[in-house]
């Protein structure tokens, strides 16, 4: 039946606190329906009453109910043992409850009948009036919502970084020989090769190499030959009439004739081909192989196979294939970066996170060990998130991201303290030092020490580099005050101009150190993350802004990506947004994830070998992709329903130079909401019939996720806005963000200019 469905119990907080009805951010659907009803009859409200009653009481009793999409995702039902004596165990009551629930339904869809009203409408009985006054605007800072990079979850090594050979220098095992070189693996039994490694690489940062002992001939080898494969990061994605860069190292005392292949998973089929041929004194010593493979079919979990039938001792090093159609040949994964773009970030801070900490400082990342060809660079073993990066997305390539997504640098250095270790403040020098040389890698003149080493990369030109940041989430360490001090008097002194951001929150009481940024980080439930749109209300507007460098919804709201989370999301940057005068940044985390290796829930984008997509926290993010350098304009939000809706409004210019008022509303309540939305000051300008758009982001289930079988099961919808104007009256949906999107026009003459709508899609 139609009634218990549309009766929840009260919500609860995250903790279990439960929230009262007054206060809750939900609209509680119970107390709506007996209203509803009690308007046809006494007896009906009455049984209606009995019937929320019963409901309310088994559910705080522990029995299973079905709640909507929003009660089951946000309360714990509480878990008190039901007891025979507790049940209502009289027939004549349920039959009377049964009666009256029929009585009601009967009173509910008869005034629809003779009325003609949809059935559907009666659920948008909250009403809430949004009052904009678009004479009354504020610049929003132009780097306001940017981009967070960790290399956790393999968002670099077997993600953005477009390198398919995992382990591609065999130094994964450790510097110390004999080493495990996972995830190669023999081709051919131990009676035919034997594969080992030893200290013989021609580089001085990465001595370990493959030693390959081939033990048969061409007579006695098995069909094809033996050797040794690498099958990527949990597969190659190869595909059909697209070109693959090979390059390796290869040293024998003999002539060598290898071929090297791709193939399918099995290693049965051939997808591209190429033979290594060179005699005895071409191969004596360290010598550098490059191949083009061209892939005539299609496997998505390929790799790359190395098979000799020739007698003798090869040794193999620095073994990469790239794909040829990496994004601007910068070595980054193309379609990755497209999604970047399509929400237009501001800014990007990299490389970390714990990332850049380390569990322990030995396995910190160090900026000086990831620049330079990458064949020379060592690699580390990141200890926090457990996995070995070969470092190819280094310093430079990091800088080099921020040049192609035309946004900023942020970059996050170690300030001498890891989470299991620290060096004292009398000791960190050689750590400031370092920080200073990666500013001048970034900014300085291409005779300068670090900043020649940069030109000899490619880049003879400084990059952009303002803002760094020292350290992450160390505020409160016994060594933090001190080493952050050190830098920050350093870099002063010698960059003036450049930003520092400290790990300290100085959004509820003043820093004790200066600072021109403090770090903000939240992760908690969506109803908290809702509730904190009003988090920087009352912050001083004096003193350093705030960087949120770190925000989600996590725990069960999140799942892996669901729709609720988002909308906690989006109700949390409506308040950072309204509140740009004293926020200046702000970012999701995690970026990415390869669904192979998730080390954290929820993340911003999905991807594997072949295939990606943006949960709808990422399709979230793209509501906000024109704040940044807009212009915030007064708005007032009246409502009934207590506080389950969130807006604010913007205006910004797009390509053509087209002015737009944005308005979202976020809806937090398993109700629709009936809105009214009148905008003022507008001047001689009016709004655009035929240019003006809305764009809904919802589901039938505020758990939905997207998923590679579903990509866009929760992805933003957009149509043509009919009764754009000053003032008009519009639906918004239950559990929901949306954006209306206003051409402001002049009265006289249409000033939009050709081309096509901007699109959040």
């Amino acid at each position: 039946m139609i009634i218990p469905q549309l009766l929840l119990p009260f919500p609860t907080s995250s903790s279990g606190r439960h929230i009262s009805p007054k206060h809750s951010p939900f609209r509680s659907a119970s107390s709506a329906v007996a209203d509803h009803f009690l308007s046809f009859s006494p007896l009906v409200g009455v049984g209606v009453v009995i019937i929320i009653i019963d409901q309310q009481s088994d559910e705080v009793m522990g029995d299973s109910k079905k709640l909507s999409p929003m009660a089951a995702a946000t309360t714990s039902t509480a878990a008190a043992t039901t007891t025979a004596s507790s049940r209502r165990s009289s027939c004549n009551y349920y039959l009377l409850c049964c009666f009256v629930a029929a009585a009601a339904a009967v009173c509910l869809i008869t005034p629809a009948l003779t009325t003609g009203v949809d059935a559907n409408s009666l659920d948008a009985n909250v009403t809430a009036k949004l009052s904009v006054d678009a004479s009354a605007r504020r610049p929003i800072p132009s780097t306001l919502f940017g981009i967070f990079f960790e290399e956790i979850n393999h968002a670099g090594a077997g993600g953005l970084w477009a390198e398919l050979v995992s382990n591609r220098g065999f130094e994964a095992g450790g510097p110390n020989t004999p080493s495990n070189i996972d995830p190669w693996l023999v081709i051919g039994d131990a009676s035919s090769v034997v594969l080992s490694t030893d200290r013989s690489s021609p580089f001085d940062r990465n001595k370990v190499a493959l030693r390959m002992d081939v033990l048969c001939d061409v007579k006695s080898c098995p069909s094809g030959g033996v050797g040794v494969y690498n099958p990527g990061f949990w597969g190659m994605n190869i595909e059909e009439g697209k070109k693959y860069k090979l390059v390796l190292y290869v040293r024998s005392l003999d002539s060598v004739d290898v071929t090297v292949s791709l193939t399918g998973s099995n290693g049965a089929r051939t997808l591209a081909t190429t033979n290594i041929k060179g005699s005895a004194s071409d191969v004596s010593d360290w010598t550098k192989v490059e191949a083009l493979l061209e892939a005539k079919d299609t496997d998505h979990g390929a790799r790359l196979e190395l098979r000799t039938s020739k007698k003798g001792v090869i040794w193999f090093d620095q073994v990469s294939l790239m794909p040829e159609d990496t994004y601007k040949g910068h070595g980054f994964r193309s379609e990755l970066v497209e999604m970047l773009k399509e929400i237009k970030p501001r800014f990007i801070r990299f490389p970390g996170g714990c990332f850049v900490e380390g569990e322990w400082l030995r396995n910190a990342f160090r900026w000086k060990e990831s620049v330079g060809p990458w064949e020379e660079r060592p690699g580390h073993f990141g200890d926090v998130w457990m996995y070995w990066t070969d470092d190819g997305l280094g310093h430079y390539e990091f800088f080099q991201l921020a040049e192609d997504l035309d946004t900023v640098p942020i970059w996050v250095f170690n300030n001498g303290i890891s989470h299991q270790d620290q060096v004292d403040t009398s000791s960190v020098l050689p750590f400031v030092q370092e920080a200073l040389d990666g500013i001048e890698f970034a900014r300085g003149d291409a005779s300068s020490k670090w900043g020649s080493l940069r030109a000899s990369m490619g880049h003879p030109e400084p990059f952009k580099l303002k803002y760094v940041a020292v350290g992450n989430e160390d505020c409160g360490k016994r060594n933090y005050r001190g080493n952050y001090l050190k830098f920050y008097e350093a870099i002063k002194r010698v960059y003036p101009d450049i930003q520092i951001i400290s790990n300290c929150d100085g959004s509820s009481r003043p820093l004790d150190h200066p600072a021109d940024y403090y770090d903000f980080h939240v992760y908690t439930s969506a109803s908290n993350l809702f509730s904190m749109s009003h988090q920087f209300d009352r912050t001083s507007r004096s003193g350093p802004k705030a960087f949120v460098s770190e925000y989600a919804v996590t725990g069960k709201d999140a799942g892996t990506g669901s729709l609720l989370a988002a909308l906690g999301e989006a109700a949390f940057l409506i308040g950072v947004e309204k509140n740009s005068d004293i926020v200046e940044m702000a970012s999701y985390a995690p970026l990415f994830v390869n669904t192979n290796d998730r080390r954290w829930n929820p993340d911003a984008i999905v991807f594997n070998a072949s295939m990606a997509y943006g949960t709808p926290s990422y399709w979230m993010q793209r509501f906000f992709a024109e704040s940044s350098g807009g212009s915030l304009v007064n708005s007032t939000l009246q409502t009934s329903s207590s506080s389950s809706l969130v807006a604010s409004a913007i205006t910004y210019q797009d390509k053509d130079q087209n002015t737009y008022l944005r308005i979202k509303v976020v809806n937090f309540a398993s109700s629709k909401v009936n809105l009214k939305i009148s905008v003022s000051g507008l001047g001689a300008n009016t709004v655009g019939l035929s240019g003006s758009t809305k764009t809904e982001l919802t589901s039938a289930n505020v758990m939905d996720e997207n998923s590679f079988q579903q990509p866009n099961k929760v992805a933003p919808a957009q149509s043509m806005l009919q009764n754009a104007g000053k003032d008009m009256d519009v639906l918004i949906s239950p559990n929901s963000l949306t954006s209306f999107d206003l051409l402001i026009e002049s009265n006289s003459i249409r000033t939009r200019k050709s081309g096509p709508l901007v699109s959040i899609m």
